[in-house]
């Protein structure tokens, strides 16, 4: 079964979002919900978690966060038992793993600042830092992605990227750093709906 999972670096504004769904479920994280809708929504940072209360996405979409005393009042979330405690994104990885995956297609994982300036589609909104402000320590997201594709070896993983991000060194036999120019070939009808 083939799935997305969508990060929020900004190597992901090369995709058209709204395609992606014909191809297989899409798991996202965080504010993706602010102007897509997918199929799970991952969000463990209780500001984020807050906001999407507010919002009732939750009553209408399925979206995912770790227990939280905070939270014990909150209706239509479904939570992690046990929680990993690890950041959204790979979080995002686990649960597809899951729920059944066998081809994991990578987006937003930059884990890298830009220009040791903050990464990510939505700084300067609400819950988010500045986009001046200096990049955030990525060595955790790295590690519990990289968790996820050892551990998982009979998933194929790919982590679509464009040349100008930074590339782990992973060798692994289920794992690729793919080009957006490859992923549309391996998507034959991409360039056809609109």
């Amino acid at each position: 079964m083939r799935c997305f999972v969508l990060g929020n670096g900004r190597s992901r504004l090369n995709l058209k979002l709204n395609q992606l769904k014909r191809y297989g479920k899409v798991y996202g994280c965080n504010a993706l919900y602010r102007e897509f809708e997918p199929d799970y929504l991952i969000a463990v940072d209780p500001k984020m978690v807050v906001e999407i209360e507010k919002s009732g996405y939750q009553l209408t979409h399925e979206v995912w966060t770790n227990p939280n005393q905070k939270y014990r009042s909150f209706v239509g979330f479904k939570y992690f038992n046990p929680s990993l405690g690890w950041s959204s994104g790979p979080t995002a990885l686990d649960l597809a793993v899951k729920n059944g995956a066998t081809e994991v297609y990578i987006f937003g994982f930059d884990f890298v600042g830009v220009n040791g300036l903050l990464n990510n589609v939505y700084a300067d909104t609400t819950n988010y830092r500045k986009s001046s402000d200096t990049a955030t320590y990525y060595g955790n997201w790295q590690r519990q992605t990289e968790q996820i594709i050892k551990q998982n070896w009979r998933v194929k993983f790919y982590r679509v990227i464009t040349d100008d991000f930074f590339n782990p060194e992973w060798i692994y036999p289920n794992f690729k750093h793919m080009k957006y120019e490859e992923f549309y070939r391996q998507m034959p009808t991409w360039n056809q709906i609109m």
